[in-house]
């Protein structure tokens, strides 16, 4: 029996800016893997990396900003080198991204039909009735109430959580294979944001749509991911299965994140934190980027570890955790 091909596999990427300051290394390094159906959770603090990784694969990345080394892999075809006009075939169709701002997916001045049906035109060769349908369809799959008329209807109509699901509709019109998601449901209410998920959830498991849900929550990826990655300084520090990392973590950013939440920590107690701040981009320590952060910290850490197999994961610590996360 063949190998399963990953939807994606991303290896040793690299994206960087030029600024006047130096070069910031946005994306150092970053590899992972996402198979058919397979929901993956990439996590981390603002200014990881993270939604610059989802930028990178796909194409969006523009001056002073750079992709200048690595592999993305969609269904076993490099990305990377493709002309802007064979990116754009690829967009939409066979990859799709979803924004935390809708407003940078919707043009507001043009109704919703006429945005939905200009995204099925350009990828299939169907009549005006059939995109319809499409989008019809597409807006009733994530909840919108009388979609017949909703279409008619322009982006400044429409509440903020509305605006969101009608650019998660246009997402999963094509049916790609693979969905990255920026924090999509952030400015939505809770019970919204869960209807969401488990649609999400549902399509990837219906259609083998392998999907990449980047946030900074970790209790949304708890209960959505079937695989979590952390970044940390525009690396990836720890990668496994959503149980292995979330309730085992091993690198000490991974453990002192976990220990930070709310729930962790007994009540009346002052909140368990990351001690100091993350390091500028621009101005990486010498070695591991977390080390003046870390209480486990040696000389050894002046070396910059790789990304390694442990405990039945990918780490990247010279001193992993080994007592259990905080209950």
């Amino acid at each position: 029996m063949s190998p399963i091909t990953p939807t994606l596999s991303v290896s040793k990427l690299k994206t960087q800016f030029a600024t006047r300051a130096g070069i910031v290394k946005a994306v150092d390094d970053v590899s992972f893997s996402v198979m058919p159906g397979q929901i993956m959770g990439l996590v981390g603090e603002s200014g990881s990396g993270k939604s610059m990784t989802g930028y990178s694969i796909m194409g969006l990345i523009d001056r002073p900003g750079e992709v200048v080394g690595g592999s993305v892999l969609l269904q076993g075809k490099e990305l990377r080198g493709l002309s802007a006009e064979a990116m754009r075939a690829v967009r939409g169709e066979r990859i799709a991204m979803i924004f935390q701002d809708p407003m940078m997916t919707l043009n507001p001045v043009l109704r919703i039909d006429t945005q939905m049906m200009e995204a099925v035109f350009a990828h299939h060769d169907v009549g005006k009735d059939t995109a319809r349908a499409m989008a019809r369809d597409a807006l009733a799959r994530v909840g919108i109430p009388s979609p017949d008329e909703r279409l008619l209807a322009y982006p400044h109509q429409f509440s903020g959580g509305m605006r969101q699901r009608v650019a998660i509709a246009i997402a999963l019109l094509n049916k790609p294979a693979l969905i990255i998601c920026d924090e999509p449901t952030t400015a939505l209410d809770v019970t919204i944001q869960g209807q969401i998920l488990y649609e999400m959830q549902k399509l990837c498991r219906e259609s083998g749509t392998a999907l990449i849900w980047i946030t900074h929550d970790l209790s949304v990826v708890a209960g959505l991911a079937d695989t979590v990655s952390v970044m940390y300084a525009g690396k990836i520090v720890e990668s496994g299965t959503a149980l292995q990392v979330l309730e085992q973590p091993r690198h000490p950013y991974t453990h002192g994140l976990i220990a930070s939440a709310p729930s962790r920590n007994p009540r009346g107690r002052p909140l368990r934190q990351i001690p100091g701040m993350t390091p500028s981009l621009l101005n990486l320590p010498v070695g591991c980027a977390f080390r003046d952060r870390c209480d486990r910290a040696t000389s050894a850490c002046e070396a910059q570890p790789a990304l390694e197999k442990f405990d039945g994961r990918a780490l990247r610590c010279f001193h992993p955790v080994t007592e259990e996360a905080p209950a």
